[in-house]
């Protein structure tokens, strides 16, 4: 019970809808854990409704997210830590979410390297997945791997745990998990693994896969193929009460210098990242069409609207250091993450950063104002001087402030 408070409180996050924040419950914290856990192992725990919020969609509308209280997260979390060392061993190679010692960006790897080795992918896009989960499913696959009663007996609640909207209303659930919940991830998962995994690695043992939650690419050696196993994979998926979004779901040629057919889908997203052909390089210097990821468009749009609400340009009561110790630690992710693949793709919008950058130094000090050649110069020297100052100067995206 203490370790999983130690995690809670490591990951912070909103009030529940009991509305005490996780500073409140710290106050009494010793005697709050007493009651979670007396609660716990009598079976008189009943999880509180879930607060929800609106989050908006990058295709318009909105998602709803699930916030539970901070003694729900512990509870949750008290669960996932048992159940998770159970279940955890028994998952399938290729599914990289929310899982120990692998990452989107893993996924993303062994993704291009598949689409160098097979000419077809399919794009599974599957309609509202954690809304439409279905609870009696859900239970049998947790039934397969626990005998404990009190791990059952929460698990089914928490599925069942009402929604508190924004406007005071609580709308019951008789499907779905909540996303932010602390044990949805590792429901979901579990899922899968019977609805998809386990079923692939049985049914079509030479057709690999990558499945980071719901998004899934499956890698095929032909067209007909492709169409063969799209079909029982929307057919499988049925069975589980689950419904690919044939919209968003595509067979997709990995176009490339030795594929030479033309098809309708010849790019997909994954993950934040654009697979398409893409002008590359060789180790011998040699140029090349290949199939690879770099940030999607959606993505570096996200990225160059971040930059944008930072105001970067008003903040003239900072010192230039101040800007980038605020900033640092969000770019320094966006290379970390972005950059992993096609780095180049990225600079046109961390290079955003240094227009902002260039109109400070025309609000903060009066010589430049009305001469922005001369603002770019002055911020080129520090660059020049500091290249490591901000994040970006280190990949030696300093051209606007030097030209």
């Amino acid at each position: 019970m203490y370790e999983a408070y130690l995690r809670v409180k490591a990951k912070k996050g909103a009030a529940g809808s009991d509305e005490e924040s996780l500073e409140e419950f710290e106050k009494d914290w010793k005697n709050n854990l007493y009651q979670i856990w007396n609660r716990m192992s009598s079976g008189s725990y009943h999880p509180p409704s879930v607060r929800a919020v609106a989050i908006p969609k990058k295709n318009g509308g909105t998602r709803i997210l699930g916030v539970p209280t901070v003694s729900d997260r512990i509870a949750q979390t008290v669960v996932k830590m048992v159940l998770e060392s159970q279940v955890e061993p028994q998952f399938h190679t290729d599914s990289y979410a929310y899982r120990p010692m692998k990452s989107a960006l893993d996924a993303v790897g062994v993704a291009r390297k598949r689409c160098w080795k097979y000419d077809w992918v399919i794009d599974l896009d599957i309609r509202s997945f954690f809304d439409t989960l279905d609870h009696e499913l859900v239970m049998k696959a947790v039934r397969h791997h626990t005998k404990e009663r009190w791990i059952l007996l929460y698990v089914e609640r928490w599925l069942k745990a009402p929604t508190q909207m924004e406007d005071g209303r609580v709308i019951g659930r008789d499907k779905g998990s909540p996303q932010g919940s602390v044990i949805s991830p590792l429901l979901a998962n579990l899922f899968m693994h019977y609805a998809f995994d386990g079923w692939m690695s049985r049914q079509y043992p030479d057709v690999p896969f990558e499945r980071y939650a719901d998004d899934s690419l499956v890698h095929c050696a032909s067209q007909k193929q492709a169409q063969e196993v799209l079909g029982a994979i929307k057919a499988r998926l049925e069975e589980c009460k689950l419904e690919l979004n044939m919209d968003k779901t595509h067979i997709v040629y990995c176009k490339d210098v030795d594929r030479i057919e033309t098809y309708t889908h010849e790019q997909l997203d994954f993950l934040g990242f654009t697979f398409r052909p893409r002008l590359s390089k060789s180790k011998y210097g040699k140029c090349f069409v290949s199939f690879t990821p770099a940030i999607s468009t959606k993505a570096a749009r996200e990225v160059r609207a971040e930059i944008r609400r930072w105001g970067l340009h008003l903040r003239s009561d900072k010192k230039l250091e101040d800007l980038a110790q605020m900033f640092n630690t969000q770019v320094q992710g966006w290379v970390n993450y972005y950059g992993r693949f096609y780095k180049s793709a990225l600079y046109p919008s961390l290079r955003n950063i240094e227009r902002y950058l260039i109109r400070w130094v025309t609000r903060k000090y009066k010589r430049f104002r009305g001469h922005k050649s001369q603002a770019k110069a002055w911020l080129g020297g520090i660059a020049r001087r500091e290249p490591s100052l901000f994040a970006h100067w280190r990949l030696g995206l300093r051209s606007s402030a030097e030209s």
